[in-house]
């Protein structure tokens, strides 16, 4: 499948959302794109009816790198107007047996503020989100031409599994953010429905099946609006699909025995809806029940991220304290494997490099707290060099190290 570039713009609150402008708006950005950079985030405008109408665009592909579509066909140019929901997220409750109100969930309006970036910022090895955003679309695809899914199956679950920290959630949300853009033309919004997965467990025997069904009646109110695509996030899925092999052996209760079941017939019902899909995260795979990892059409494992994607990684925070005046001066770090050898900024990247080497072994969340543990602990100024920063940035990582080893002793 060829690459393909995504112009997203980002419609003013107070703009009036109608196919119609939405076509004049898409006409305005090409004609604006014609004769400016048309590989940039662009936020100020000449042209009195884009800064009147939009916040701004940008064009990014499908893993969320900047793209240049004067060099992509442009068949394989989508643009995507939109707003952004700037509504915080709601609790979805349900009645518990002793009448008590139980937050089983959390609803939220994509896409959303408060996930805008989330995308572009992560980064994992091979093309993993560009993977993912394509088996979405294809299902979504099969279900307009109406493929029998008792002929080419399709469940319409993925399941990302892998250790701790390695931004599993993460990528949930900003798939569910991408889809929402991506797909703003066909519905008026997206639903992100986290689960409360611990919360489905009563304390009443039996009754935790129940909270399962309760909790899917309420999914299937989301979906029955058409013009609504619902994205269902079952956080540490282990907790609700145990193995039931376990229980033979008794180790396990069996009112989960009776969530694993309530949870597999609810999977097999929803998925003849065309506007939903569930994304499951796990830490401890060897805990799920073979039914419910058979009927994950997608199985990804998120593992720690090697050299490369630890540079960019860490070189993501670089370019945040620079934009916050932390780092300074601000200088040119270029993106791995970009040619930096021949840069006349080498010197930083050999550097980052060399770090990043030997971050091996570290996750994304731990990646992410280290400039932090530099400035707290090696740093005595408000403000530095990036080669006073790096220095830190070494001790910290072998800092963590260290406290890691002593945990696990």
């Amino acid at each position: 499948m060829e690459d393909s570039s995504h112009v997203e713009i980002i419609l003013r609150p107070e703009t009036i959302l109608n196919q119609v402008g939405k076509t004049d708006i898409i006409k305005a950005v090409k004609c604006y794109m014609s004769t400016h950079s048309r590989y940039s985030c662009a936020e100020k405008f000449t042209n009195p009816f884009l800064s009147q109408n939009i916040v701004s665009f940008s064009t990014t592909n499908e893993d969320g790198h900047k793209s240049n579509v004067d060099k992509v066909d442009e068949k394989n140019v989508y643009y995507h107007a939109y707003k952004l929901f700037d509504i915080e997220a709601a609790d979805e409750i349900l009645d518990n047996r002793d009448d008590s109100e139980l937050p089983a969930a959390s609803h939220l309006i994509v896409p959303s503020t408060a996930l805008h970036g989330l995308w572009e910022s992560l980064v994992f090895d091979n093309n993993i989100k560009k993977n993912l955003l394509r088996y979405v679309k294809t299902i979504i695809q099969y279900s307009d031409r109406q493929i029998d899914p008792n002929i080419i199956c399709c469940n319409r679950v993925i399941l990302l599994h892998g250790p701790p920290g390695t931004g599993k959630t993460s990528l949930c949300r900003a798939l569910a953010q991408k889809l929402a853009i991506h797909m703003c033309d066909r519905y008026q919004q997206g639903s992100l429905l986290e689960i409360n997965s611990h919360s489905l467990f009563s304390r009443w025997f039996s009754e935790s099946g129940n909270l399962v069904r309760k909790m899917f009646a309420k999914i299937e109110e989301l979906v029955a609006d058409q013009d609504n695509f619902v994205c269902v996030l079952i956080d540490e899925v282990e907790s609700l699909t145990c193995a039931r092999a376990s229980h033979n052996s008794g180790t396990e209760p069996s009112d989960a025995i009776r969530v694993v079941n309530a949870l597999l017939t609810q999977i097999d019902k929803i998925k003849h809806y065309s506007n939903v899909i569930i994304m499951a995260t796990s830490n401890v795979t060897g805990k799920l029940d073979e039914a419910f990892i058979d009927r994950a059409d997608v199985k990804q494992y998120i593992g720690n991220p090697c050299k490369q994607a630890i540079y960019e990684i860490l070189r993501s925070c670089i370019l945040e304290l620079m934009r916050g005046g932390i780092i300074y001066p601000t200088v040119t770090v270029p993106e791995a494997g970009s040619g930096y050898e021949d840069s006349n900024y080498h010197s930083f990247s050999n550097r980052l490099m060399e770090i990043s080497e030997k971050c091996q072994g570290l996750s994304g969340r731990s990646l992410r707290k280290l400039p932090l543990y530099a400035h707290a602990n090696f740093l005595n100024t408000t403000s530095y060099t990036l080669e006073t920063f790096l220095d830190a940035l070494l001790k910290s990582a072998d800092s963590m190290f260290n406290e890691m080893k002593m945990l696990s002793e």
